[in-house]
């Protein structure tokens, strides 16, 4: 661990066979991560999901299992080729006001994890991944209190084009109580330049941000393709600041 002027602070110790994937803060002491070490690895199947652990020395605080039948790897691995492998895009921990919700693919229910570390249904998918070959997971993404936008991944790869089966995008409506399917848009631009509602932010106050590069963003300025009249705020014989 570093300081943020990147001077050595300490060193805390990782979990045998575990892997760190989507650490977060959880709160002064401690940090939430997910488990996915055991998407492709047997040893380490019936390992817990979740975790909370002290930011001091690595000691696990609280182990949190998420109950199923049988593990459902998100990964898949090319027949031909072992190093050629394919996992969509997912986040298994999401921060939902005072609380977190936690994906596990293999379990049907996705679920609330409270303060006090007691844990609820957020919601019930069906039919069961279970009886699914291949499996088709459900994936939260941006969450508010009106609106859940998710994605239906299929776990599907054709290898050899390196494609796989699109996601299909849904939204639940929770005061109509509705299903759609949907799609996004920045209306700063005349053309219909997509927001990806797939990964959310850690941020509470911030419901999801799209990231537009420098680069991309004086190319699509280039093109015609934003609306409105830029604000000049400097002009100088070698450059010009919109």
């Amino acid at each position: 661990m570093y300081d943020f002027y990147g001077e050595f602070k300490r060193t805390i110790r990782l979990k045998e066979g575990a892997d760190y994937d989507f650490l977060y803060n959880y709160d002064k002491e401690s940090f939430i991560w997910w488990n996915s070490e055991f998407e492709n690895n047997s040893e380490t199947e019936n390992m817990s999901s979740f975790f909370i652990a002290s930011k001091h020395d690595g000691n696990i605080i609280h182990e949190i299992e998420i109950p199923f039948e049988q593990r459902k790897s998100t990964v898949l691995i090319s027949p031909t080729n072992q190093n050629l492998t394919w996992r969509p895009k997912y986040s298994s921990i999401i921060p939902f006001h005072d609380h977190w919700i936690f994906v596990e693919p293999s379990s049907d229910t996705i679920y609330r994890y409270l303060p006090d570390n007691s844990m609820i249904p957020f919601l019930v998918r069906t039919p069961s991944v279970q009886s699914m070959n291949p499996e088709v997971f459900l994936f939260p993404g941006i969450l508010t209190d009106q609106y859940y936008f998710m994605q239906i991944q299929k776990k599907e790869v054709d290898f050899d084009k390196r494609t796989a089966t699109p996601s299909i995008k849904i939204m639940y409506d929770k005061q109509e109580k509705r299903i759609f399917k949907y799609n996004v848009y920045n209306c700063d631009y005349s053309t219909k330049k997509e927001v990806d509602m797939s990964v959310p932010t850690i941020n509470n106050e911030i419901a999801f941000y799209q990231r537009i590069y420098a680069d991309e963003l004086v190319e699509d300025y280039e093109k015609g393709e934003l609306k409105g009249s830029p604000e000049k705020v400097e002009d100088t014989p070698h450059q010009k600041k919109y």
